[in-house]
């Protein structure tokens, strides 16, 4: 499931796209998980997290240029999209690595063209990879298939999906935080690191991933994780 942000004011040009979406995703197999937000104001006070963003410019409060220009100051890589009346903001996109540019009123044919351009993207993005020491040498596995990281004695152990036994680095725990956090990784507990993608379910003290393993909230931790949380899942908790 994709979540997609749609930032648009106006509600007949946000339905418009909203059905390209649904139509884009019943014929291409994929799944959308789409919220609708009517100002950029609302956008940047709540860090909304998304897989895709479409972001018209002329939007009351700040621009949409504005809006973008804040996203890109803390998440350089989620995919952005400009739907807008003013074909002449196309090149100003650019300085705000927008992927592509869409004039209304937006036809379903040129809408799957560029959405083929950006699920592309998307798909990349999910496919990034780390490599990893084993007994038999170096093993490279995706990001999207590491439940949690933890810490034991200095050594960072990478649960992965389907395996019982992790892999296990040399590292810190607050480095790879850090270096994990803008591709939906999030650390929840001075030793532990979750991959928000792998969460099956969210409780008031801890978090239950897809293998059915309980991972507890620190008390310093918690009250940022689960708001972190909700903007991933697009809903409060």
């Amino acid at each position: 499931m994709y979540r997609v942000l749609v930032i648009e004011d106006t509600p007949e040009e946000a339905k418009r796209l909203t059905g390209h979406l649904r139509t884009y995703g019943e014929r291409k197999g994929y799944g959308f998980s789409i919220e609708v937000l009517p100002s950029a104001l609302e956008f940047v006070n709540s860090k909304h997290e998304a897989d895709i963003i479409f972001l018209d410019i002329s939007l009351p409060g700040i621009s949409g240029m504005e809006a973008a220009e804040i996203l890109r100051s803390y998440d350089p890589e989620t995919p952005l999209v400009f739907v807008t009346n003013l074909a002449q903001y196309a090149v100003e996109g650019y300085a705000v690595d927008a992927v592509d540019f869409m004039v209304k009123p937006v036809s379903y044919e040129d809408f799957a063209l560029r959405m083929d351009r950006v699920m592309r993207m998307v798909k990349r993005r999910s496919e990034e990879t780390v490599a990893l020491p084993t007994a038999e040498g170096i093993r490279v596995v995706r990001l999207s298939d590491i439940l949690y990281i933890d810490i034991v004695k200095h050594n960072l152990k990478y649960h992965l999906a389907g395996e019982e036994e992790p892999l296990s680095r040399r590292g810190s725990i607050g480095a790879i935080a850090q270096e994990l956090e803008d591709k939906g990784f999030l650390k929840i507990a001075a030793s532990c690191v979750i991959n928000m993608a792998q969460v099956a379910r969210i409780r008031t003290a801890s978090v239950v991933m897809s293998d059915g393993t309980e991972l507890y909230f620190s008390r310093s931790q918690k009250k940022p994780a689960l708001e972190r949380l909700a903007a991933y899942v697009g809903r409060g908790i």
